[in-house]
């Protein structure tokens, strides 16, 4: 399949099969060892796999066209997978921390270490591999769902490789260090807990129709510097983003005497020099005559 034919659901579909092999691997890890750090390693697969699937769903809904009961499209099921995602990361941080809790007040011996270390690591490469491939295709693409999962797996990387070099330490130390590992297990808890809650402010951004960022803003405003006539100008500007769709807004005063031709006119050359700068921009322009000088 060529590049230009692969679809955000095709990638969907790759995160899935994905994060069915690494969940498989790492519950693995955890039955081998009873590690609670691999547990937490493994439970953070199954939010994986859970957040993959309903990104499928989400990117299914928002490559739907407009129709007349959603005439601005279906983008925004893209943050409602962000925002279920962040949920699921938050749930599964608190787990660990019950399950840490108890492996605190109850410690259990650590058995084969080793090869809890070496199928996590197996594991730790197939989410790199596909976090790379979601992210350079989420950039590209500008979809937040894909964005998301990508630096989820990302994450999930980061943490499978704290947990790997902590649990190599504790081949070399006596077992009365074991008592690090639901410590190690608790980090991982707060480090997902930080990405839960980045994912649900990111979705409730996007549901909230927030402006676009700063630097998009500044695009925007150097597109219409460059093309405005003195005679003309900007104002009441609003934007917003649903899935990877801007919409851009706002009211351009041109003198009464200028003909209703030549207002189109100079609305076409605005429109096209923010969508050389942003693309897939709906932009919608009020033209009214500006107000006579006061004498």
């Amino acid at each position: 399949m060529s590049a230009s034919r692969i679809t955000p659901r095709h990638m969907a579909m790759l995160s899935i099969a994905a994060a069915c092999i690494t969940l498989s691997l790492k519950f693995l890890a955890y039955e081998l060892t009873g590690s609670v750090s691999l547990y937490s390693d493994a439970l953070e697969s199954f939010v994986n796999l859970a957040a993959a699937i309903a990104g499928l769903i989400a990117l299914s809904i928002a490559a739907k066209p407009a129709d007349r009961d959603h005439p601005w499209g279906h983008e925004k099921a893209e943050y409602f997978s962000s925002g279920f995602e962040g949920a699921l990361i938050i749930i599964a941080a608190l787990s660990i921390v019950y399950e840490s809790i108890h492996k605190l007040l109850d410690p259990m011996p650590i058995e084969r270490i080793g090869w809890g270390i070496v199928i996590s690591m197996l594991a730790t490469a197939v989410n790199a591999a596909t976090a790379l491939l979601l992210l350079r295709y989420a950039k590209r693409h500008d979809s937040i769902a894909l964005e998301a999962d990508a630096h989820h797996l990302l994450s999930d990387v980061w943490t499978s490789l704290g947990v790997a070099i902590a649990l190599g330490l504790l081949l070399w130390l006596p077992p009365t260090w074991y008592f690090l590992d639901p410590l190690i297990a608790m980090l991982v808890a707060v480090n997902i807990l930080r990405i839960g809650a980045q994912l649900l402010r990111r979705s409730a951004d996007g549901l909230m129709d927030s402006a676009l960022p700063d630097a998009e803003l500044a695009e925007i405003a150097a597109a219409l510097q460059a093309s405005l006539p003195a005679s003309a100008q900007t104002s009441a500007l609003r934007t917003r983003k649903s899935g990877n769709q801007r919409f851009v807004d706002f009211k351009l005063s041109v003198p009464g005497t200028l003909s209703v031709a030549d207002s189109h006119s100079l609305c076409d050359q605005l429109e096209a020099a923010i969508h050389a700068r942003l693309p897939r921009c709906q932009i919608s322009i009020h033209v009214e005559p500006a107000e006579p000088a006061a004498d």
